[in-house]
């Protein structure tokens, strides 16, 4: 059995770690940072578990199947270096019109998202919901938001909100 290099493993780690925390972020640089630190840590993620250098991965007279390298982590980690590139570039061009159209590159709410986390704070609920069974939720747990930090719209309001979007839905 091969012995792992441990540095190689936790510098793997910390690069993955950091990236996936990068990439919750809202402002798309960040993102693309947190893509690129991923890429790497999986990279040389792919390269720890290559084992140890060995000769190149073509057969001589001499030279034991033993003593060669595995050819398939080295194109695992070539094939994503290329998707890497790639996402690297359409990441880079999203954040770029996000700056040009609005002058910063953070990613915006949804207002059909906003609609559904008013609608559940005030606890109304879709008529498929409704007739699906009787499953009560305690109003601490209907949603993430204190009572009063979305506003107070008429429920009314939201709820013919809900059923006008299910109209223009169903005339599709």
């Amino acid at each position: 059995m091969t012995e792992v290099n441990l540095t190689l493993v936790l510098v793997a780690a910390a690069l993955i770690g950091c990236g996936v925390y990068l990439l919750l972020e809202r402002s798309l640089s960040r993102v693309l940072v947190g893509l690129v630190m991923m890429g790497n840590g999986v990279a040389v993620g792919f390269m720890v578990s290559a084992g140890p250098a060995g000769k190149a991965p073509i057969m001589v007279d001499g030279v034991e199947p033993s003593e060669i390298t595995d050819p398939l982590p080295q194109a695992m980690v070539l094939t994503a270096i290329v998707i890497m590139l790639a996402t690297t570039a359409f990441v880079l061009a999203m954040a770029y019109r996000s700056w040009q159209l609005n002058g910063h590159d953070d990613v915006q709410d949804d207002p059909e998202d906003a609609l559904i986390r008013r609608l559940a704070t005030h606890d109304v609920s879709s008529e498929v919901y409704a007739a699906s069974g009787d499953d009560e939720l305690d109003e601490e747990q209907a949603s993430d938001f204190a009572e009063g930090e979305l506003g107070d719209p008429d429920e009314e309001d939201l709820v013919d909100a809900v059923h006008d979007d299910q109209d223009k839905e169903g005339s599709r």
